[in-house]
């Protein structure tokens, strides 16, 4: 086994799963990328790394340079393990209804945390972030809502280590936060296999819940339109909270995937393309860890009541 100069050599390159036991169509297989399989916990950990490389090669970044970005929790947490090994400050502007696990993080690594209002979801983190970032101009904002390396990272990662591991992939299915993972990853496939279905899963509109983002609550993240998002996408599938959750237990109890509940979400959104297809390969992401949900109860207690107690929590 190789000996890695450092915990950021071991980003990427994660291992995909078969999970098709938990197809409903024998003629279906799927298979989960294991993207909490990166150093801290996501697949956040790409875009992060890939932001702060180019920073720093375009001279934005030097020792003790002051960073802000919002988060829900798992780029702020990739950013922070950066950040502390590069001698940066780093301020997470975090909705105030996060799950404890994350804040907790955050403050592992020494991030300060700057609290938006809850009710304002993701969305109000990215406006007071970029109000904070004009008001301080000497901050470094990476803004991964619009940041070419975030989808660029996918293209030229994620993108390649999903053919070469499932050369036969017929239907890719992500999660629709920034969209990084889907526009990078779905112009690779795209480009290389012309019939391949590249399909978003998004919560309803007024949901901000699973790690997810409904494209009609009024925000469409840069990333998705400079990436020519409409014509990347084939379609999407709309996962309430009890679909996520239940497919999150699912992935533990079936297959011993320990996941976070948006990781359940794209699972219900394959489960439903398994459905409707006679035959196909469909890989979906895994974007983080289960540990950093378990003050949620996700994983015990009744489905409909669990559902409805974390249905204020976002996780992205």
């Amino acid at each position: 086994m190789a000996v890695h100069k450092s915990i950021l050599d071991l980003i990427g390159n994660t291992p995909v799963v078969d999970v098709s036991k938990l197809s409903p169509n024998p003629d279906v297989k799927i298979y989960a990328k294991l993207e909490n399989q990166n150093p801290a916990g996501s697949v956040k950990d790409r875009i992060a790394k890939s932001m702060v490389l180019q920073a720093e090669k375009q001279g934005l970044l030097k020792p003790g340079s002051t960073l802000i970005e919002p988060s829900s929790g798992n780029t702020g947490i990739a950013l922070a393990m950066i950040a502390s090994m590069r001698n940066y400050q780093l301020k997470i502007v975090l909705p105030q209804n996060v799950s404890i696990e994350r804040k907790q993080l955050l403050e592992v690594w020494g991030a300060e945390i700057i609290p938006s209002p809850g009710e304002l979801g993701s969305n109000g983190a990215v406006k007071l972030a970029q109000e904070l970032a004009i008001q301080n101009p000497d901050w470094v904002f990476l803004y991964q809502y619009g940041n070419e390396s975030n989808p660029q990272v996918h293209y030229e990662t994620t993108g390649p280590e999903i053919l070469d591991d499932v050369p036969d992939i017929t239907h890719f299915v992500a999660g629709l936060g920034t969209s990084g993972t889907l526009m990078g990853v779905g112009r690779f496939l795209r480009e290389r296999k012309k019939d391949i279905q590249i399909l978003a899963v998004e919560p309803p509109s007024g949901e901000a819940v699973q790690g997810l983002r409904s494209l009609e609550d009024g925000f469409i993240p840069p990333v998705f339109e400079n990436w020519k998002g409409l014509e990347v996408l084939n379609g999407k599938r709309i996962v309430r909270p009890q679909e996520s959750i239940y497919y999150t237990r699912q992935l533990a109890s079936e297959c011993g995937i320990f996941s976070g509940i948006s990781s359940g979400a794209a699972l219900a959104g394959a489960i439903r393309v398994a459905e409707k297809v006679e035959t196909g390969v469909i890989v979906f992401i895994v974007c983080d860890g289960g540990w950093k949900y378990l003050s949620t109860g996700a994983w015990s207690g009744d489905l409909d009541n669990v559902a409805n107690s974390i249905e204020s929590i976002i996780y992205f």
